[in-house]
């Protein structure tokens, strides 16, 4: 039976029906199921400018598969231009607030599916998680990828305009060349270009099986991702009546699945996060270990930005999650049992995808010749983060470093210094009290990792943090420290001109410190003042857990 039916059949239910009449349901209406349309539209970013007709797309299909749609709304934060700012803090937490308004609409109203539509990073993992509460069949659709900015030949995204600030404080380009990048690296609408957060979590969708192949690297401006949109809602209506639920599909194979692919395509370390919290609320066992264990046995096969040299587009024309999947699958890399939003398994769903990638591109490269021999996202362990850290090791040579600390309170302390040329090579950068709890919020360190990267020092510097990275950071980064410096990790003791190793290849993050004297700072360390204590940020604050646990906020 429907879960809408106590609301829309039955004379004891009257009012309900004299309501429904108001918003345009007629006699029929009432025997179809209900699905959601959760419309993440706004003008806020270019991530989610083209949503709208894509959820007015979706909204015409459910109607004429049987369906009976109801569209409401849903917040978005535009990353990329909070980055930086305190603006950035409400970032993750946004991620919270689309997943609780998620499920007060949908159980709300009783509905029986939800269609969710979704730009910016946080849209996909808080759609998903949702999803995992609720349990009821449901479907993603991706706003879609933005086309790559154009300068004098060369392909622009966002984090293009971010590594011009470091270029034009070291003196590489003048002022002239800084506002070319910015007026051209974001062309129209759609989400960040890159292999960075969002499209990272569109291909992991993808993958799950709760969106449709090929769609999460499709162009938002493309007549396709219309196209999309719609047989996403009519799939959605057949998987009401089949009662086929995400909660069928989130099942550990299918988040080995994820992460395989993640590592494949270079994809963002905010991934982590994500689908430690989704597993968490699916109630699967995924730990921060699982990453690890996988990045040894999964190469990086595409070159992409921001380390790489190509954009999302590039891959959609190479072929796509498809043949990224494909070609993991007949190396034993992913497991072809598990299913999809239509029934089928990815067997079959990738049964007349070719097995190699196209000659006439080097996008996604053949398993005998990648980028690099193991993924890109290395857990890192250590009296540093006795929970786990993640860092991003594409695009550097040297993937390990011991030098001096160089310590920050916040993100502005460190962006000044890098930008007034303080940081030099071989120093080891911390910026702590930015996690979760200390943040609040966990902010995204894009600004001094572009600015680290823009003035030559990519290589040649660490950058460790509680805090997050942007999908467009690259470099030796090292981010989500657990536990973070405001319960009292160790990233909270570290002083001025410590020496810290970070090393990749032996997975180790670590303060070079005797322990006696680690037991001596901890017993003076007092914990800071809350930052925030009202509205949301406060009460983020005292709900979420540490990184190392998906940054949750409904459970301990």
């Amino acid at each position: 039976m429907l879960r809408s039916t106590a609301i829309t059949q039955g004379i004891q239910r009257s009012p309900n029906r004299a309501m429904l009449r108001a918003v345009g349901f007629k006699d029929s209406d009432f025997k179809k199921p209900i699905i959601g349309i959760a419309n993440g539209y706004s003008t806020i970013t270019p991530c989610n400018l083209g949503l709208n007709e894509l959820s007015h797309r979706s909204e015409e299909a459910i109607r004429a598969a049987g369906g009976m749609p109801q569209m409401f709304g849903t917040i978005t934060v535009s990353d990329g231009i909070s980055m930086g700012t305190e603006g950035m803090k409400y970032s993750l937490v946004s991620r919270e607030v689309i997943a609780d308004s998620i499920e007060t609409a949908c159980n709300g109203q009783s509905m029986d599916g939800v269609l969710a539509v979704g730009g910016c990073d946080k849209n996909m993992p808080g759609a998903l998680l949702a999803m995992a509460r609720m349990n009821i069949p449901a479907i993603f659709v991706y706003g879609g990828t933005i086309k790559p900015g154009k300068l004098e030949g060369t392909d622009l995204t966002v984090v293009s305009a971010f590594e011009a600030v470091g270029q034009f404080a070291s003196g590489k380009i003048n002022e002239e060349m800084l506002i070319k990048v910015e007026k051209n690296a974001c062309p129209g609408a759609g989400s960040c270009g890159g292999m960075f957060t969002a499209n990272t979590m569109s291909a992991a969708i993808e993958t799950f099986g709760l969106s449709l192949p090929y769609s999460s690297t499709m162009a938002a401006e493309d007549k396709e991702k219309s196209e999309s949109a719609a047989m996403s809602a009519k799939v959605l209506v057949e998987a009401v009546k089949e009662n086929i639920c995400p909660l069928d599909l989130l099942t550990k194979k299918a988040f080995e699945n994820a992460i395989s692919v993640i590592m494949a395509v270079g994809g963002s370390t905010n991934a982590v996060l994500h689908l430690l919290a989704i597993a968490k609320t699916a109630g699967v066992d995924l730990y921060i270990d699982d990453f690890e264990r996988i990045r040894q046995k999964v190469p990086v096969i595409c070159d992409l930005k921001p380390s790489g040299k190509y954009v999302t587009v590039d891959l959609h024309r190479a072929g796509g999650i498809p043949q990224v999947m494909k070609i993991l699958l007949n190396a034993g890399l992913l497991h072809g049992e598990c299913r999809n939003i239509e029934g089928k398994t990815m067997n079959e769903v990738l049964k007349n995808v070719p097995s190699c990638p196209p000659e006439n591109q080097e996008v996604i490269r053949p398993l005998s010749n990648p980028l690099y021999p193991q993924g890109h996202l290395a857990i890192l362990k250590g009296n540093l983060a006795t929970e786990g850290s993640v860092a991003k090791i594409t695009g550097i040579k040297n993937t390990s470093l011991t030098g001096p600390a160089r310590v920050f309170e916040s993100e502005e302390d460190c962006l000044k210094a890098i930008l007034d040329n303080k940081i030099k090579e071989g120093d080891v950068v911390v910026v702590r009290y930015e996690g979760p709890v200390g943040g609040p919020g966990m902010r995204e360190m894009l600004a001094p990792t572009s600015a680290i990267v823009g003035q030559g020092l990519g290589d040649k510097v660490a950058l460790i943090t509680d805090g997050r990275f942007s999908g467009g950071t690259y470099g030796l980064v090292v981010g989500h420290v657990a536990p973070e410096a405001a319960v009292g990790g160790t990233i909270g003791l570290i002083k001025e001109g410590d020496s810290i190793t970070v090393d990749a290849h032996q997975q180790l993050i670590q303060l070079n410190v005797d322990e006696s004297e680690l037991l001596l700072r901890k017993k003076n360390w007092r914990k800071p003042k809350q930052r925030y204590s009202k509205g949301v940020l406060g009460k983020y604050a005292r709900l979420v857990s540490s990184s190392s646990k998906g940054a949750v906020t409904d459970q301990s």
